[in-house]
Order: structure tokens, then C-alpha cells, then sequence
């Protein structure tokens, strides 16, 4: 993959159960499970599924007795399945309380995410903060410290409040909201270090649920600190919608140099596949042209000029097929994530696309001879017809990908 013409700010490298966080690193996918923590099997397999699908990190509930207990056992199921994903510890309330009382929790989990306006309130805030940040110094785990605009620190919200109508020119109330929100994670970040937590332990996110707003915090808040910052549009919602919102949000911000890790909040349909926001999570960031995870497949919208579904069919099964291979293809076939693979439906488009991927084929449209060219490296070298057209064009993918991107054993003269 080409070089990022982003420029990302500077921040220093987190390490996250040796995953380096920060503007030297590729922008780190993440993802939370929805199990409940103290079923520790579910869970296992739910963070399982997300890290197969490319979650780099995985956020876990832990707000219970029964769930800090569960984190040991879930850590250790992961590693009998070959798996070292990080573990995440989301604590809310109580999260003071369940480190203190099940240290095996608190050394299993690779960071703790805190939530400045759940941690406590009034003068227990304070406390409980200083607290679950000496647990982070006493095991050496790095800290999110995750504001949202959910949970505010309603305290910091009514003395800016405050302050801001002693001015002779009041800002509107909104703009108060959003310092809140930045000054919640500031002072917590600098409050962190003074209680011993170093620069390189710390992450900071400021999540909404508005677009606009969204943009707005973090443009606000990258110029304030160095520190590597975790981007998500919280309760993004269901499906398109959550998609679509998601991704006009990061991209702006990701366009800008800003963010260093992501997460995509979707709400899953019932029973839904909890992976897919792991998915759209790296389809931003290689369609930007940040990282490449998986062959991109180029294919044609459709028009009258295709009336057959062909073409529809075998763009669904390649896509599919390619992020299948690629859990074994990453290990054995280094680079193989860059290449691009075109299925197009006439003539319009079709040679042309084909010739610009690294293989591509023109399957016939309507009233177009029943004959399919394919395209390697922009020349021509078959045409492909027949009832076998959707084998034989995922063998020569296959043929290609062991030519070009197998590791090659040298042999000893």
C-alpha cells in the first residue's frame, strides 16, 4: 500500500498487550462485545468472532462481582483458542471497588477504560478517579479515559455554566457542553499524571452521538494535547443509518490527521452479527487509503444495461471469499491485502476497470456476446465462458495470489 498523504498528528505510542497505539502506528480498529461478561464462554467466542473479523482490541463489560471474576477465565479461554487479543476493561460506578477486590481481573485486562462522569459523584469523584488510576500505575495498564456526552460531569457542566453567565457576551449553551466535555478529559488526563500515570499510558475520547457535534469536540480538542485519541460516534444507531453517520463523522476527523484508534457503535439487528461493525470499521480506513485489510473488489452499480444478476452474484461471493482467505492468507501471503479485484457487468466500464485491477473480469450485459475477458495486471488473458465462468475466475485469484504474493522459500545451493 502507497504512503498516506494524511498527515497525522504527533502523539507518543501506546502499548496496548502489544499493540502500539499512535500517530507512528496504523490507526488501531476496535470493538466492544454485548455479552453478559459473567458468562465467560459467550463471551470468550463473542471476542473470538470480533478478533478473527479484525477487532485489535476488544472492549468488555466488567460491572459486576460475577464479571470481574469471569475476566481470568475469559482471557485464558482466548488463549487456549491461539488467540492474544486484548482485553479491554469498561468500568463504570463501581470499577474502583471490583479492582481492588479481584486483582486477577485487574492484571488479565490490557487497559481500563474510565468514564470521568460515572467514576463517582461529588466528593467520591475524586477519590474513586485517584483510585482506579493507582490500580493502572500498581499493574502498568495503560487508560482511555472516555468521556461521553451521555455522562457528563454534571458538577464541571453547572461551574462553566456559571462562568460563562458571568460574561459579558455568554457563550451559547451548547459551546459550554462541549468544553465540558473536553475539559472533563483534560483534567482527568493531567490529574492522571500527577498521580503517577505516565504520558505514553493515557488515550483520550470525547464520544457523541451528533455528527456535526462530533467533529466539532475533536477538531476542539487534537490541538489541546498530544495525546493518541480514540474516535466513535456513540449510539451511531441501526444499519445504513449507523453506517453512514459513523463514516461522515470519521472521515472528516481522519482526513484532518485526527484519531488514532476507532470503533463503530452499531446497533445490531436482532440477533444480528455483532462482527460487521469490525468490518465497517476497516472499510473506512482502506477505502481512505489509511490501512488495507482485505483485496477490495471494484464492482459496477448496475443499469439496463445489465438486467442479469450474474455479475451481482459473483461480485458477493469473491467479496466474501477474499475476506474468508484472508485470516490464512495474512500469515502466508503478505501483501495480498492490497490487491484489487474488479467485477463488472458490460462493456461500458468493464475493460477499462479490469485493465486499472490488478484482475478484473467483464462479464456480458445484456444483449452482449456471452463471453467474459479477463484482465491481469491490465492485459488481456482469457475469456472465460460457459457455466463455469464463477470457478474459473476465482481459480485464476488464486492462481494469482500464490504467484505474487506467496512467501517464497529460498533454496539452498
Amino acid at each position: 500500500m502507497s504512503e498516506s498523504p494524511i498527515q497525522r498528528r504527533n502523539t507518543p505510542t501506546v502499548t496496548i498487550g502489544g499493540v502500539k497505539i499512535g500517530s507512528l502506528e496504523p490507526v488501531v480498529v476496535q470493538s466492544m462485545t454485548n455479552t453478559d461478561t459473567a458468562d465467560a464462554m459467550a463471551t470468550a467466542i463473542q471476542v473470538a468472532q470480533l478478533a478473527k473479523a479484525g477487532s485489535e482490541l476488544v472492549r468488555i463489560t466488567v460491572n459486576s462481582d460475577e464479571a470481574a471474576a469471569a475476566v481470568p477465565e475469559i482471557r485464558e479461554r482466548l488463549l487456549a483458542m491461539d488467540l492474544d487479543v486484548p482485553l479491554i476493561g469498561d468500568f463504570h460506578f463501581n470499577g474502583h471497588k471490583l479492582l481492588d477486590k479481584y486483582p486477577a481481573c485487574a492484571e488479565a485486562l490490557a487497559k481500563y477504560r474510565i468514564n470521568p462522569g460515572n467514576v463517582g459523584k461529588g466528593k467520591k469523584r475524586d477519590q474513586q478517579f485517584s483510585q482506579m488510576i493507582e490500580f493502572a500505575c500498581k499493574y502498568n495498564k495503560p487508560v482511555r479515559i472516555g468521556v461521553n456526552w451521555g455522562s457528563l460531569d454534571q458538577d464541571l457542566l453547572a461551574r462553566l455554566m456559571d462562568e460563562n453567565s458571568e460574561r459579558p457576551h455568554p457563550l451559547e449553551p451548547t459551546a459550554i457542553m462541549h468544553e465540558t466535555l473536553i475539559r472533563s478529559a483534560l483534567d482527568s488526563a493531567q490529574r492522571a499524571e500527577e498521580l503517577g500515570l505516565g504520558h505514553d499510558q493515557i488515550i483520550l475520547s470525547c464520544k457523541m452521538s451528533n455528527v456535526q457535534d462530533l467533529i466539532r469536540i475533536y477538531r476542539d480538542l487534537a490541538p489541546r494535547c498530544d495525546y493518541p485519541l480514540h474516535l466513535g460516534l456513540t449510539e451511531a444507531g441501526m444499519g445504513s443509518k449507523g453506517i453512514v453517520a459513523s463514516t461522515a463523522a470519521l472521515a472528516v476527523l481522519l482526513q484532518q490527521g485526527i484519531g488514532d484508534t476507532i470503533r463503530i457503535s452499531l446497533t445490531p439487528e436482532p440477533h444480528g452479527d455483532r462482527t460487521k461493525e469490525v468490518i465497517v470499521a476497516q472499510e473506512i480506513l482502506q477505502t481512505m487509503g489509511l490501512r488495507s485489510f482485505t483485496p477490495m473488489v471494484v464492482a459496477c452499480p448496475g443499469c439496463g444495461r445489465t438486467s442479469s444478476t450474474y455479475f451481482q452474484t459473483l461480485a458477493k461471493d469473491i467479496q466474501s471469499y477474499l475476506r474468508e482467505q484472508m485470516p490464512q492468507w495474512a500469515k502466508t501471503h503478505p501483501g495480498v491485502e492490497n490487491m484489487n479485484v474488479a467485477v463488472m457487468g458490460c462493456v461500458v466500464n468493464g475493460p477499462g476497470e479490469s485493465k486499472h485491477a490488478n484482475i478484473g473480469i467483464s462479464l456480458p450485459g445484456t444483449g452482449e456476446k456471452p463471453v467474459a475477458p479477463v484482465y491481469v495486471d491490465g492485459e488481456k488473458t482469457v475469456t472465460l465462458k460457459g457455466d463455469s465462468i464463477a470457478q474459473d475466475f476465482q481459480q485464476i485469484i488464486d492462481d494469482y495470489v500464490e504467484i505474487n504474493y506467496a512467501v517464497k522459500t529460498p533454496v539452498n545451493v
